[in-house]
């Protein structure tokens, strides 16, 4: 009920951290064009914290507030997602990655070290979101306590404790939860009093269990799927059509208020992607790009399942649906020529010195690379392993490259050649690929997080080198022309100048490169991986110039120097 009557939530999300900012209205109208009349945001906490105690709310993407109000200024209303955990196939499922530097933390729970620091969060994004609730004329309608702790944990101490956290932060608007249609799921991860959200309610069965579960308060399909994740490695996620139609025939005809996740979904700009296991030795980690096979694709534009939906959305509502705004300006650009110009091994810091590897956020690091790095004593050669390698490792010995280790599936072993040195250098260089986001093993460190042993032997003394790789990073970087070949030209940067006599949304074409991270203008578009199926990477016009442009390449595999152009699809 709305003002006394009766209202059908029908709700397309996104994520503002997800889209460039001065994308958000045309997003949202887009959103609102497709017949919704509600959006739902997720926020995430380690994007709103940008170091400890320190909140970010004001600048581009961060602006909460200002997303909110475009929202009412559109004429929309908002579900608010605040996490703490919210999933969402983010780094560590929105949590800051400095409680992993706590060795013994439990996260999602009554922990005191934990809640200590939810709270400091809560109450400041509280300050944020109060004025914005529809009791004070904003567009906020309800608040999420949580996201499908029934998937997770049992506590129904620390789920109250959340819900009081935002009664006393002057939440006013009612609470939801969301979590599987199951018994198990909604019996743990639903609280009295708040509304059941089904993740996904798709028939009478669902909601059924919904109403056995606590029939004093309203259901609604808080995530219906109109499209998919994906993860390296993999195909190109994309769900049947003709089953969506068929949910949400159900759900408009049956007058359910529904939420569909996502109606677009964005990118996963720098290390913001997050990663699955479903087993200790399991490790998925997401592509960049964040299009889920969503009604509105990545770019921004309708898609035919947008259409479908718009069409389908518009013979149950009585509100008139607005004309679809144009497309986005897209521009493709020639290829560019690109030259060595530095390398990680130019540019090491100091380093910290530990008996036993340490992980990176031990180091105050979340993600980029580390470098580990020791003499041989005793055992020179044989079968050496790293337990375990978060990510992504190349192994070095004496300069020279020996292998890769990737961290799924468990096989975490190389065998090191003999070397004529005394005491050889052992080098491994390792990239933190995204923090698991849901389910179990979420508590997930990077870099190496136990050991390394060599034919058993268990390597001590260790030089450890932060390189978190980030805009700041690669802005100061160490030119240096001469001298690039050692480690067998692995981890180096490449730089190429462009000129652009207009500008408009891109996708630069990585096709040609193994692995790594691409940097244009200063801002980091994020990871490429020829295991694929991305290859190319977003790029919005805001960070691009008419004129002169610089794009850099961190190169982690393959040494030769290439091109790059632009192109205007992501796929």
């Amino acid at each position: 009920m709305l003002d006394g009557k009766p209202f059908q939530i029908i709700s397309g999300e996104m994520h503002p951290a997800r889209i460039p900012h001065e994308y958000w209205r045309h997003r949202i109208r887009m959103a609102k064009a497709m017949g919704c009349n509600t959006i739902a945001a997720y926020v995430f906490w380690n994007y709103q914290e940008v170091s400890p105690g320190m909140f970010d709310f004001s600048t581009g993407n961060h602006n909460i507030a200002e997303f909110i109000r475009i929202c009412k200024e559109e004429g929309m209303w908002v579900l608010l997602r605040p996490g703490p955990y919210v999933c969402g196939e983010w780094d560590f499922g929105g949590l800051p990655s400095y409680l992993l530097k706590i060795p013994d933390i439990k996260v999602r729970c009554m922990n005191p070290r934990y809640i200590s620091a939810m709270t400091g969060y809560i109450n400041r994004l509280a300050k944020e979101v109060v004025p914005l609730q529809c009791v004070n004329g904003g567009p906020v309608l309800m608040v999420q306590i949580e996201n499908e702790y029934g998937s997770y944990g049992n506590d129904k101490e620390y789920l109250e404790a959340l819900r009081k956290l935002w009664l006393a932060a002057g939440i006013k608007v009612p609470f939801y939860t969301a979590d599987g249609p199951t018994p198990y799921m909604l019996e743990a991860g639903h609280i009295a009093g708040t509304a059941i959200g089904l993740d996904s309610g798709t028939s009478d069965a669902n909601f059924n269990q919904a109403k056995n579960t606590d029939a004093t308060v309203p259901a609604f399909s808080s995530e219906t799927y109109p499209g998919w994740l994906t993860h390296w490695g993999e195909k190109w996620a994309s769900p049947d059509t003709a089953d969506l139609r068929k949910e949400i025939t159900y759900l408009l005809k049956n007058k359910k208020s529904f939420n569909l996740y996502v109606i677009h979904g964005g990118t996963n700009f720098g290390y913001t992607a997050g990663a699955n296991a479903g087993s200790p030795t399991q490790y998925q980690p997401d592509i960049t790009s964040y299009d889920y096979d969503a009604p509105i694709d990545e770019q921004g534009n309708a898609t035919p399942k947008y259409r479908m939906l718009r069409k389908l959305i518009s013979q149950y509502v009585t509100y008139k649906i607005p004309e679809i705004p144009k497309p986005v300006k897209t521009v493709s650009i020639p290829e560019i020529q690109l030259r060595p110009f530095t390398s990680i091994w130019q540019n090491l810091p100091s380093p910290q010195l530990s008996a036993q590897p340490k992980p990176m956020e031990a180091l105050d690091q979340n993600q980029g690379l580390m470098l580990y790095r020791t003499r041989l004593i005793g055992h020179k050669s044989g079968r050496l392993t790293i337990t375990e390698p978060h990510d992504y490792a190349l192994v070095f010995l004496d300069g020279k490259f020996v292998d890769t280790i990737y961290r799924d599936g468990g096989k975490w072993s190389v065998n090191l050649p003999k070397s004529n040195t005394e005491n050889p250098v052992l080098d491994i260089l390792v990239e933190g690929m995204g923090h698991i986001n849901f389910a179990q093993y979420i508590i997930d460190r990077k870099g190496i997080t136990d050991r390394v042993t060599l034919n058993g032997m268990t390597l001590m003394n260790w030089e450890q080198y932060k390189l978190p790789l980030d805009e700041g990073f690669v802005k100061d970087l160490k030119v240096s022309v001469s001298d690039l070949a050692p480690n067998n030209d692995k981890a180096r940067f490449l730089k190429g100048e462009f000129k652009l006599t207009a500008t408009g949304d891109t996708y630069f074409d990585m096709a040609k490169y193994a692995k790594g991270v691409l940097f244009v203008n200063g801002h980091n578009l994020g990871r490429f991986w020829n295991r694929g199926p991305q290859q190319c990477l977003y790029c919005p016009v805001s960070w691009l110039n008419k004129g002169d442009n610089t794009v850099i390449v961190f190169n982690l595999q393959n040494s030769d120097v290439l091109t790059v152009s632009g192109v205007k699809s992501l796929k």
